[in-house]
């Protein structure tokens, strides 16, 4: 994949989150990787309105802002400490979903519920709330995303990643439905939960390798 074409796939997968309800107005931020150089939405933009030409490229190593015509998102220090500890990692998505908020406001856990959850997100951290845009927030997601492809942050929202961008939105679009079916079904009795053999089971499927595989290699 080219710069350009790291630019285009950032624009498609922020209008999808605009359009699914994952983030309002100017918050959240999404960033992905090419080569050594982070690409980030730029400070002040609505998801929605960045065009290809606007996302901020970033040194990686260095953290110096590469073009600055715009500003990088304030959570700029978020981005580039997941992508040094995880050289995997080529996409984070963070957005302010409801259920994922409201859920965090409510409780410290997510339980494994349902197959999709069990293969496409895998274990959940929780960080406690920390100011927004701070080192000290950016440090603990850091601390996190080494291990976990989900992170909900309390009082915040959710952080997102994978091998590419569409991995990582649709890691997003499965963790707002996890909480949503668990805040539902917690509201009128207990839920009952995939045991650890059943999510290892799920995980182990033939059928779920090969999806996820495939998500990893499309756009």
């Amino acid at each position: 994949m080219s710069e350009q074409q790291t630019r285009e796939e950032l624009t498609k997968y922020a209008r999808k989150s605009v359009a699914k309800g994952l983030v309002v107005g100017p918050g959240g931020n999404i960033s992905a990787r090419f080569e050594d150089t982070m690409y980030l939405s730029p400070s002040g933009f609505a998801l929605e309105d960045i065009e290809p030409e606007q996302w901020v490229p970033v040194d990686i190593p260095t953290g110096n802002i590469l073009d600055s015509t715009y500003h990088p998102s304030s959570e700029v220090l978020m981005h580039l400490f997941c992508y040094r500890v995880n050289p995997i990692m080529k996409a984070i998505v963070h957005t302010h979903p409801a259920y994922c908020i409201a859920l965090t406001l409510v409780d410290d856990e997510l339980p494994m519920l349902f197959p999709d959850q069990a293969a496409l997100v895998g274990d959940v951290a929780f960080v406690p709330y920390v100011v927004p845009t701070t080192d000290k927030l950016a440090n603990l997601v850091a601390e996190k995303a080494d291990r976990y492809s989900s992170i909900l942050l309390n009082n915040h929202g959710l952080v997102t990643t994978g091998k590419n961008l569409r991995e990582a939105y649709y890691r997003t679009e499965v963790m707002e439905e996890s909480a949503k079916i668990y805040l539902i079904t917690k509201s009128v009795g207990q839920p009952r939960r995939l045991t650890e053999e059943e999510y290892k089971e799920i995980q182990g499927l033939e059928s779920e390798a090969y999806r996820v595989n495939l998500l990893q290699q499309m756009k």
